[in-house]
């Protein structure tokens, strides 16, 4: 009965407001940062309350499973927005220009819309590293390997509504242009990518389609609806002066979002 108390005195502990607030926004709540990823420590709390047995006895009485999802640093599903590449891995490039750089201003802005609409979100990275850094649970030695199950496996760590992985396209033909979403087979997630591809297509103001993204690791592996938006193509004069500049990062983002939006308000 003592190491009982003892446990359920650290777990409201680590739940108190003060460490755990910023872990899910509220929408009356003034944004003092860019942003807000996960991190190390928020994810060691998630993981010890997901693994508390489902009934658990103290002074004689079972545990509401209501009040143990309250002391959840994540009280509510999340949208999680996972920003491509990172660190080490620059993605696609153009010169200088690299699509990491891209994804993560795009993400940024994406995650501000959504607070800003009183959804909750969390960015998977908020500056410039490899999320394979952080991988020491996947004995691989590949580095992109480590990097992919890391992104996976955050969405199965805390409660996620969906995914939203953000990236930048490349074609050897440079006259292609415009966003693409890779969706999973499944009704949902060609949902979440039907809705959020016609918001893309009104700022490229061109027809492009859904694509299933069969051959990719995180649509495959993760267990909630998720799509990889291919936010325009670095290759393209065009698309490149929206994805490097503010405003158009911008309506990239704002179309994202309200893709997102009407596949949240249509369920």
């Amino acid at each position: 009965m003592i190491k009982t108390a003892v446990v359920w005195m650290l777990l409201l502990t680590l739940a108190l407001p003060g460490s755990v607030m910023e872990a899910y926004p509220v929408k009356e709540q003034t944004m003092t940062r860019p942003a807000h990823a996960v991190h190390k420590s928020l994810l060691s709390t998630t993981r010890l309350l997901t693994e508390t047995p489902e009934s658990t006895h103290s002074s004689g009485q079972e545990i509401d499973q209501s009040e143990l999802r309250q002391l959840h640093p994540f009280a509510h599903d999340v949208i999680l927005i996972d920003v491509g590449h990172g660190g080490i891995d620059g993605g696609t490039s153009y010169g200088e220009i690299l699509e990491k750089d891209i994804n993560l201003a795009i993400s940024r802005r994406l995650f501000m819309l959504l607070r800003k609409e009183g959804y909750h979100a969390v960015l998977n990275r908020d500056a410039d590293y490899a999320l394979s850094d952080d991988n020491r649970w996947h004995r691989s030695s590949s580095r992109h390997r480590r990097d992919l199950s890391q992104r996976k496996q955050l969405s199965s760590e805390i409660p996620t509504k969906l995914v939203v992985s953000i990236h930048v396209n490349w074609g050897k033909n440079s006259s292609k242009r415009g966003g693409i979403v890779l969706h999973q087979s499944e009704g949902r997630s060609t949902l979440l990518a039907d809705t959020i591809q016609e918001q893309l297509n009104l700022v490229y103001r061109n027809n492009n389609h859904i694509m299933v993204g069969k051959p990719y690791y995180l649509l495959n592996q993760t267990q909630v609806p998720a799509v990889i938006v291919e936010t325009g193509f670095l290759s393209n004069m065009e698309d490149r002066k929206l994805l490097t500049g503010r405003n158009g990062q911008m309506q990239i983002a704002e179309a994202i979002a309200d893709g997102i939006i009407s596949y949240l308000t249509a369920l």
